[in-house]
């Protein structure tokens, strides 16, 4: 009887750790729908990620400072997904749609070598409605560039959104460091 009923709790444990609950969760936040375009002069919106697991992050083409590392990071992230056969989407929501127009966010990403396949970059809306749902919906910074500046001010967070639709944790987009702590949870989330 001892052995049946550790049986179970050993089950329930291995179930537990399958579970999106398995990670340490610092968000829980509704993205509100959105459509938008792509690189690729592609609609995408929230309903055409509805079931996946998808990381986002705020950038900008132009952008002297954090875009570059953020970026950088965004890639390598890629790498390793790719690697370790993880099925997750990228998003990169542009900060300044006036100027990232679909083929200045195409020829960014390819100086990234980002594969467009599970990586999307996303303009076509004004600066207001991008400002909105990333302070609603991530919680994230966004603030117009200083008098006589082209560099908007933003956040540097990446963000994992579940199949829901619902922010559920905030990661250092800049330190190269959290790329194993992503990987770990994507890892965790999508094995179940």
């Amino acid at each position: 009887m001892k052995k049946i009923l550790l049986l179970h709790i050993l089950l329930a444990f291995i179930l537990i750790g399958c579970s999106s609950e398995a990670i340490e969760t610092n968000m829980s936040e509704k993205v509100d729908d959105f459509q938008f375009t792509t690189q690729d002069n592609e609609s995408l919106g929230l309903k055409d990620l509805e079931g996946q697991w998808w990381i986002a992050d705020f950038i900008f083409t132009n952008c002297t400072t954090v875009c570059l590392p953020m970026t950088a990071n965004m890639a390598e992230l890629q790498s390793r997904m790719k690697d370790e056969n993880l099925d997750v989407q990228l998003v990169s929501f542009s900060v300044d749609p006036d100027y990232d127009t679909p083929e200045v966010l195409k020829e960014y990403g390819e100086r990234y070598q980002a594969d467009f396949g599970n990586w999307s970059f996303l303009t076509g809306y004004d600066f207001q409605t991008i400002k909105e749902l990333s302070i609603k919906s991530f919680k994230n910074l966004v603030k117009e560039p200083l008098e006589g500046d082209n560099q908007v001010m933003h956040g540097t967070r990446f963000y994992l959104v579940n199949p829901e639709g619902e922010v559920i944790k905030g990661y250092d987009g800049i330190s190269s460091s959290e790329i194993d702590i992503i990987v770990g949870d994507l890892r965790a989330v999508t094995k179940e």
